[in-house]
């Protein structure tokens, strides 16, 4: 079998992960038809072509302490694709977010004279500023998604593309509301939640019993209200499922939806959501929302103490100021939830002036990110590869 033009190997850990390469994916095969891509991804990147070596849920874990339980058979995962890489190079790699997973493979094959990108810079703004010196010995390019973080990285000699986010490019700048309660069949009336506790299992482990116990604290104070539940995979249906019998909550009017959850978002008079790219996506959908997160002990204490930021939810790190409220751990009670939501629904004046920030953060978002993001990627190819490749397309 002959050798592809050109081999882009990816490494994507998580469902955010998985839309973003996806579409850069598009993107880089619509210039390089002939490209081969293979590595670590999950099922959009694989509906764009993409061998999947490993599935992406091996690498889907938040927390130090979650980090720690699967330490193992991660570190394992790393060191068989770092042999198999460096015994049969690509062309270039990209490491998509993980960076605690990506960075140290991407420093492997830097050295090797293997062009590394890393798509999407770490938040060494909020916490961990530290390592954008193992981010300098790791990268080739740094892709960052939003405007602020190129300065961080121009001012320590790191080659870096700002490329916006591809949702600002893919969901509408107008507000979809009604459209999205037509298409659920919701009436345009009624009091409409959506619960999103998080895409990871691990997330809903901590979250979905507080979520159910927050909605049955909204349908005390508005019984006519009604709860929309996009959850992203069989298991965290199932467990948001044993959350409700667990709860003794099967009499609340909840809708569970697999996927869509743009559409329960848009649709939504408020939005409860577990800190995330979930929270950009609400924001990006001009949705009020209540931010919500609980993790272990353990792993608190130690984001907390490296913390530099006062907020969590790229909303109000976006906006540079708390925008929508924030309820981390302990604070994060159904009671605390339940009533700034209700807060939320019942000022309609300040959900506008929510939605005129959201607009002004989508529309500074909006940089058709897959086509910067495949050019930044294009330059970082050895040149003779990439005169090859595009003299073939």
């Amino acid at each position: 079998m002959s050798r592809a033009l050109v081999r882009i190997a990816i490494v994507a850990g998580e469902a955010s992960g998985d839309l973003l390469a996806s579409h850069l994916i598009a993107a880089l095969r619509a210039r390089l038809p002939q490209a081969e891509f293979y590595g670590i991804g999950g099922p959009k990147m694989q509906a764009q072509g993409f061998d999947a070596w490993y599935p992406l849920e091996k690498l889907a874990v938040r927390g130090y302490a979650e980090v720690l339980r699967h330490y193992r058979e991660i570190s394992g995962i790393r060191s068989q694709l770092r042999a198999r890489l460096l015994a049969d190079p690509p062309d270039v790699f990209i490491g998509v977010d993980a960076p605690d997973f990506n960075l140290a493979l991407e420093k492997s094959l830097k050295r090797r004279g293997i062009p590394a990108v890393h798509y999407v810079s770490p938040s060494i703004w909020a916490w961990r500023g530290e390592r954008i010196r193992k981010i300098g010995e790791s990268v080739t390019r740094i892709l960052a998604l939003f405007p602020f973080e190129p300065a961080l990285y121009e001012a320590r000699g790191i080659p870096v593309s700002y490329v916006g986010h591809p949702l600002a490019d893919v969901l509408p700048v107008e507000d979809g509301r009604v459209a999205a309660r037509e298409l659920l069949e919701i009436s345009p009336t009624r009091p409409v939640f959506a619960l999103l506790p998080g895409s990871r299992q691990s997330e809903l482990q901590y979250m979905a019993d507080t979520f159910i116990r927050t909605a049955r604290q909204l349908s005390a104070s508005l019984p006519e209200a009604f709860f929309l539940v996009p959850l992203a995979t069989r298991e965290t249906r199932l467990l948001f499922e044993q959350a409700i019998y667990r709860c003794e909550a099967r009499d609340l009017p909840i809708r569970m939806l697999f996927g869509h959850a743009h559409d329960a978002m848009a649709a939504a008079d408020v939005v409860l959501v577990a800190s995330g790219t979930a929270t950009l996506e609400a924001a990006l959908l001009k949705r009020p929302m209540v931010i919500a997160y609980r993790m272990s002990s353990f792993s608190y204490r130690m984001m907390k103490r490296m913390g530099y930021l006062p907020y969590v939810g790229l909303p109000n790190v976006l906006a540079g100021r708390f925008v929508v409220p924030e309820f981390i751990q302990d604070d994060a009670t159904p009671e605390n939830l339940a009533q700034a939501m209700l807060n939320l629904h019942a000022d309609r004046d300040n959900a506008a002036r929510i939605g005129e920030v959201f607009r002004d953060i989508h529309l500074q978002l909006r940089q058709n990110t897959a086509e910067k993001a495949a050019s930044a990627i294009l330059d970082c190819l050895p040149a003779e590869v990439r005169a090859h490749a595009i003299a073939a397309a």
